[in-house]
């Protein structure tokens, strides 16, 4: 299974370099291509091989030519690539956003690594990180406590988030118009509009949608420091965004429109209709956080009378 990934991941990672490479001769060595995507040469040799079989590389001769650029449905899904932190993270999120945390609960990493069906080290590590941000705070039992968060707290997340989205968002419309992310900026979009049309019954599928958005746009900056901490943002409002129930379909609406702007504007490359509508937007998800931080969480009995 762990091979299997790390060939997927490998694949993923070998065709967004011929994306940026030109039709013709692709002079590039296995122990070059090894040294490239971090893998062994036998991985590389698999790689090729597929390559070869889906008709983008042809490496029939003593040399090897690229066909044709590769498009977002030779990609493998990012579920099937995904490494064991980045399932811990994405379990985590899960967790979070269905499983009514509140501040001062207790954490227990081994459970947590049982229902995620991976290693306690994983989980640890992953929980170590938010402890950097005083989300968590450590127990001498091995146990976390899930803090919880000021308006001041958010207030300096929000600026950070701002900074680094409209970096993301530059750097996003700097791609090339054949680049995977534009197809699924489009998927993106057309899920927002699914989604839009059937509000009244699906309305809670929001955040998963997007959270989908925005690390899409925040990969684009190819910066680690500023992916990474997307995990954090990532956490916090989509946490919040799950206490205060009493508008979540009127909020998740203007939510949706005001992506589908975004994505609108994305695609103009306009930079400053593009930074207006990023600004708009996250305006929009930080008065929705400090009024969920305010009001606080609802309990039980309120979000069944809310129901």
């Amino acid at each position: 299974m762990k091979a299997n990934t790390v060939y997927k991941r490998a694949y993923n990672h070998c065709l967004d370099l011929l994306t940026a490479r030109p039709l013709g001769d692709w002079p590039c060595s296995e122990m070059e291509l090894a040294e490239a995507l971090e893998v062994s040469r036998t991985t590389v040799r698999a790689v090729l091989a597929s390559l070869t079989q889906n008709g983008i590389v042809d490496t029939s001769g003593n040399r090897r030519v690229i066909l044709r650029h590769p498009a977002g449905a030779d990609y493998f899904p990012g579920v099937q690539t995904e490494s064991v932190a980045q399932v811990v993270e994405r379990k985590f999120m899960q967790w979070v956003l269905q499983g009514d945390c509140r501040p001062g609960q207790m954490v227990n990493g081994a459970e947590l690594a049982r229902l995620f069906g991976t290693s306690t080290t994983a989980v640890r590590e992953y929980l170590t990180r938010f402890s950097h941000f005083g989300l968590l705070e450590r127990r001498e039992n091995s146990g976390w406590i899930f803090k919880g968060i000021t308006a001041d707290f958010a207030a300096e997340i929000y600026e950070i988030r701002e900074m680094f989205e409209l970096r993301s968002a530059r750097r996003f419309v700097e791609l090339a118009p054949d680049s995977p992310a534009w197809a699924e900026l489009d998927e993106i979009e057309r899920e927002h509009l699914l989604l839009r049309d059937d509000i009244d019954a699906r309305f809670s599928d929001f955040s998963a949608l997007d959270e989908r958005l925005h690390r899409l746009i925040h990969d684009a900056s190819r910066n680690r420091f500023m992916r990474d901490f997307y995990d954090v943002i990532a956490i916090i409002f989509h946490y919040h965004y799950q206490w205060n129930k009493r508008d979540e379909k009127e909020r998740n609406l203007v939510a949706i429109n005001e992506h589908l702007d975004y994505i609108a504007a994305l695609r103009t490359h306009d930079l400053r209709l593009i930074d207006m509508k990023c600004r708009a937007h996250l305006r929009t998800a930080r008065a929705t956080m400090l009024r969920s931080i305010e009001v606080g969480p609802l309990s039980g009995a309120a979000r069944s009378d809310e129901d």
